[in-house]
C-alpha cells in the first residue's frame, strides 16, 4: 500500500553504524566505507507501481545486502519523486542536515536538475564504488540526466526506451511512424488515449508529439529556446485538439496513470498501450493480464530512451550504507538479475562487455519475450531527451492548452 507524503515525514532513521559525513566518507578506502556500512538501514524511496520491481528490490538486493553487509533495506514506495524533491528540500530549509528522512532516491530528470541546482544531492562520491568501472561514462545519454551533467551526484540503474504494446489478433498492422499513428487515431474513434501529463508516461507520449511537430528533435536540443517552443508548441496543441475528440471516451477525461491506461488495454478499451520499459509487456502477458497476442514495437521516426539513477541526497543520516547498496545495484550479477525476463527484463545500465565471464554468459542466455521489442530493434532509432526546462514547458502547455 502506498504511504502518504504525511506518512512518510513520520519516518525515523534507525541507529546505524553510519557516523562519518559526506566529506569524510569521500576520503576514506573502499574497505573503511564497507565497515562504516554494517548494520546501517537505507530507506529507499522508489516508484512503487509495479509488483515485480519491488519485489527485485525487497527480496533479491534486500536479501544481498543484508547477507553480505548486514544492511537492512526499508522499501519506501511512492508515486511521484517530485514529492520527495520537496520533503528533501523542506528538510534542508529548516536546517536538518544530518538526519534526514531519504537516504537513497530513484530519480532522473528535472527531479535531478532541482536536487542537483539546490545543494540537495550528496555528490563526487560515485568513483568510489568499485562497481563504477562497469559504466560507460564516455556515453553522453549515461553522463548526462536529460542533458544535465551527472557530474558525480547519481549512479545509473537501467536504460529505457519508449515503445508501443498491441495486441496482433486486434490489430495486426500497427502504424509504424507518429503521423501514421495520429491518422490512425482519428480512422478509428474511441480506442486510443494516453495518461494526463504530468504522468511520466503520458509526459513523454506529448513530448513524441512535440518531436513530430517540430519535425524532429534537432532543434530542439540545447537549452531551452521561448521561441522555438512558442512555434513548435502552437503545432503540438493544434494536433492534440484535434484528436482529442477520436480519443477514449471522446477525450473528456484521461487515465491519471500508466497503471489506469494497461487496465484499459487489458479489458479490450483501447488498442494501445505504451511505456518506457517494455519489459512490462512481457511480464503482462507472463501474469495473464495481456493476451499472449500481445506484440510491441517502436515507430520508424523514433522513440525517446534515457537513463535513470539513484542518488544520496546531501543529508542521508546513513550515507555509507547507501554507498554499499549502489555499489550492489551496480553489480553484473544484480544487473543480470533484472535483466531476467522472468523478473523484470530491465536494460542494463552497464557495459556488459566489462563484466566477468560468467555474467556475460547470463545476459548471452536470456531469451526474449515474445511480446518485448529487443532493445537492440529500438536503439536503432532512438530519440534524445531535452533538457528538463522544455520538458516542464511542454506538461504546463499541455495543461492549458490541451488538458482544460
Amino acid at each position: 500500500m502506498l504511504r502518504p507524503l504525511a506518512a512518510l515525514l513520520l519516518l525515523t532513521t534507525a541507529a546505524t553504524a553510519d557516523t562519518a559525513d559526506g566529506e569524510a566518507l569521500k576520503a576514506m578506502t573502499w574497505d573503511q566505507i564497507v565497515e562504516e556500512a554494517r548494520g546501517g538501514t537505507v530507506n529507499w524511496f522508489m516508484w512503487g507501481g509495479a509488483d515485480n520491481i519491488n519485489a527485485y528490490v525487497s527480496d533479491y538486493v534486500a536479501g544481498v545486502v543484508q547477507r553480505d553487509y548486514g544492511i537492512t533495506l526499508n522499501r519506501v514506495p511512492i508515486t511521484d519523486a517530485a514529492e520527495i524533491v520537496n520533503l528533501i528540500l523542506s528538510e534542508k530549509e529548516a536546517g536538518i542536515t544530518e538526519t534526514g528522512t531519504v537516504d537513497l532516491i530513484w530519480i532522473n530528470g528535472e527531479n535531478f536538475r532541482s536536487m542537483k541546482d539546490a545543494g540537495l544531492a550528496f555528490c563526487g562520491h560515485t568513483a568510489l564504488l568499485p562497481n563504477d568501472a562497469l559504466v560507460n561514462w564516455d556515453n553522453p545519454a549515461i553522463a548526462n540526466d536529460f542533458g544535465v551533467p551527472v557530474d558525480g551526484c547519481e549512479v545509473p540503474w537501467n536504460t529505457v526506451q519508449f515503445a508501443f504494446a498491441h495486441d496482433s489478433a486486434v490489430v495486426a498492422e500497427p502504424p509504424r511512424d507518429m503521423a501514421g499513428l495520429i491518422d490512425w487515431i482519428k480512422a478509428n474513434p474511441g480506442r486510443f488515449t494516453y495518461p494526463a501529463p504530468p504522468d511520466f508516461t503520458g509526459s513523454v507520449f506529448v513530448r513524441h508529439v512535440f518531436y513530430h511537430a517540430a519535425g524532429g528533435p534537432e532543434a530542439l536540443l540545447g537549452p531551452f529556446d521561448q521561441a522555438k517552443f512558442d512555434e513548435v508548441a502552437g503545432k503540438t496543441w493544434e494536433i492534440l485538439n484535434e484528436l482529442e475528440p477520436f480519443l477514449w471516451r471522446e477525450g473528456a477525461t484521461y487515465p491519471t496513470t500508466v497503471t489506469q491506461l494497461n487496465e484499459l488495454f487489458a479489458n479490450g478499451e483501447v488498442a494501445f498501450s505504451f511505456n518506457y520499459d517494455p519489459a512490462q509487456f512481457g511480464l503482462a502477458v507472463q501474469a495473464g493480464l495481456w493476451p499472449e497476442t500481445t506484440r510491441s514495437f517502436g515507430l520508424a521516426d523514433g522513440t525517446i530512451g534515457n537513463t535513470n539513477y539513484t542518488l544520496i541526497p546531501f543529508n542521508s543520516p546513513n550515507k555509507a550504507a547507501a554507498m554499499v547498496l549502489q555499489n550492489v545495484l551496480l553489480s553484473g550479477e544484480a544487473q543480470l538479475e533484472k535483466a531476467r525476463t522472468e523478473v523484470w527484463g530491465a536494460a542494463p545500465a552497464i557495459d556488459i562487455a566489462r563484466t566477468s565471464p560468467e555474467v556475460q554468459a547470463g545476459f548471452a542466455a536470456i531469451e526474449a519475450h515474445p511480446s518485448v521489442v529487443p532493445a537492440e530493434e529500438l536503439a536503432k532509432a532512438a530519440l534524445p531527451e531535452l533538457q528538463t526546462d522544455w520538458l516542464t514547458a511542454i506538461e504546463q502547455g499541455w495543461t492549458v492548452n490541451v488538458g482544460n
